[in-house]
């Protein structure tokens, strides 16, 4: 019998009035159960295997190969050893060979014993040494690595150029050398594009703005014309919106520019204060609980990450309902959660709504209320800030929409 009031497996657990100190939270399969099928041993071994780096692997493979020919080598000397000895005592007399047996026996054990002991010895310096050998041949590889993690956007100039033979990690790290710079040349003709589309766009935009609010404003004006007026006026405001949103997450997909310790519990109640008034003129109910949750980010996009979310909360929702903010640590992260009522969100379409001018429906309706980009918006900060993002559909309709981001250290750098 599951007790009273349990939610269902996948289900969220319903909000309760002043529930909001507790985090909601996505029920998922146990993975003990799903992998009790296998062995402890089987598992301890797979766990051995996956954990193994190329580097071990390899000196594996020596070793294992040394002893194998070294034990086929020992068998061949104590067969040609026993050879030897049997073909010097065949001339001798039946009674003088059973004599010598026991002395044949003890020559072949000692023998066989000492042959064991020095490919023992010698097969810990084969792997000793095959460490090492492994390490020489891998060592162009770490090279690579170590390059491809201080890549950047701002460091695409950065190249391997591998000196050495002209072998296949040779021809990887040329290859690579192309990517990187096909990858520059991409990066700045991005970045050039959204410093000029933030112009030429924007400027247009503004010009028809102003035109038509001065033209509004005429004494001589139609009825009609100012109705079309105020028509064009909300067609341009939304194509602003758009530009904005495009510009923003062009933005936000780059690497982070400004890195500055943020509070998200401050972050969210900036927002909360800003939004105050379109939160009194929906008459939903909002719950707040904002804890302390310290991150390492942009403090710009960090703001408008929460707005997205809570603004998102505003506008699909449904009447008398409610949206809770809450901020904190959130299993072992700073996250900040954006839970709301709304309508029924199948679970398959959830992935959905992160994808530009994607919304609740799947398709474009309802464009007039925003730009389709909010939660795309969202995603690609969270990309930047090296967070992760995770949405599902809440008890009785809604979202739940919580970022968790990493847990600033010591060493993490802050710059402007």
């Amino acid at each position: 019998m599951r007790p009273p009031g349990r939610p269902e497996p996948g289900q969220v657990e319903p909000t309760r009035p002043g529930d909001t100190g507790t985090w909601r939270s996505l029920s998922i399969a146990d993975p003990a159960r799903a992998g009790a099928e296998r062995s402890p041993t089987s598992e301890r071994v797979h766990r051995f295997a996956d954990n193994l780096s190329l580097r071990a692997r390899l000196t594996l493979i020596y070793g294992m190969l040394f002893f194998a020919a070294g034990s086929v080598l020992v068998l061949v000397n104590y067969l040609i050893v026993a050879v030897l000895l049997n073909a010097l005592l065949s001339e001798e007399s039946a009674a003088e060979l059973v004599a010598h047996g026991h002395l044949i026996e003890e020559v072949l054990t000692h023998v066989t014993r000492f042959s064991l002991l020095a490919l023992f010895l010698v097969g810990l310096l084969a792997v000793a040494l095959g460490y090492a050998v492994a390490g020489r041949a891998l060592s162009p590889l770490q090279k690579i690595t170590r390059i491809a993690r201080r890549l950047s956007e701002r460091s695409l100039h950065e190249r391997i150029a591998l000196s050495g033979p002209d072998d296949e990690i040779r021809e990887l790290a040329d290859t690579f050398d192309g990517m990187l710079e096909r990858l520059d040349r991409a990066f700045d003709g991005q970045r050039r594009f959204v410093a000029n589309a933030s112009h030429e766009l924007r400027t247009p935009l503004a010009i028809n703005r102003t035109l038509l609010e001065v033209a509004l404003t005429a004494p001589d004006v139609s009825s009609d014309l100012k109705s079309v007026g105020r028509t064009l006026l909300e067609t341009n405001a939304r194509h602003e919106r758009l530009i904005d949103g495009l510009l923003f997450l062009a933005k936000s997909d780059r690497e982070l520019e400004v890195r500055a310790r943020v509070d998200l519990g401050e972050v969210a109640g900036t927002v909360l204060s800003q939004l105050s008034a379109e939160v009194a003129e929906s008459g939903l109910a909002l719950r707040r609980d904002l804890r302390q949750a310290p991150v390492v980010g942009d403090p710009v996009l960090l703001e408008r990450l929460v707005a997205n979310l809570v603004e998102n909360a505003l506008k699909y929702n449904v009447p008398d309902g409610e949206i809770t903010v809450r901020s904190g640590m959130y299993e072992g992260r700073p996250a900040v959660q954006v839970e709301n009522s709304g309508k029924i969100i199948p679970a398959y379409e959830i992935e959905g709504l992160f994808e530009p001018f994607r919304r609740g429906s799947g398709d474009r309706v309802g464009s007039g209320r925003s730009a389709g980009l909010g939660l795309s918006i969202v995603r690609s900060v969270v990309r930047a800030h090296e967070g992760v993002v995770t949405a599902w559909p809440r008890s009785g309709g809604g979202l739940v929409i919580t970022v968790c981001l990493p847990v600033p250290t010591d060493e993490t750098p802050e710059r402007r």
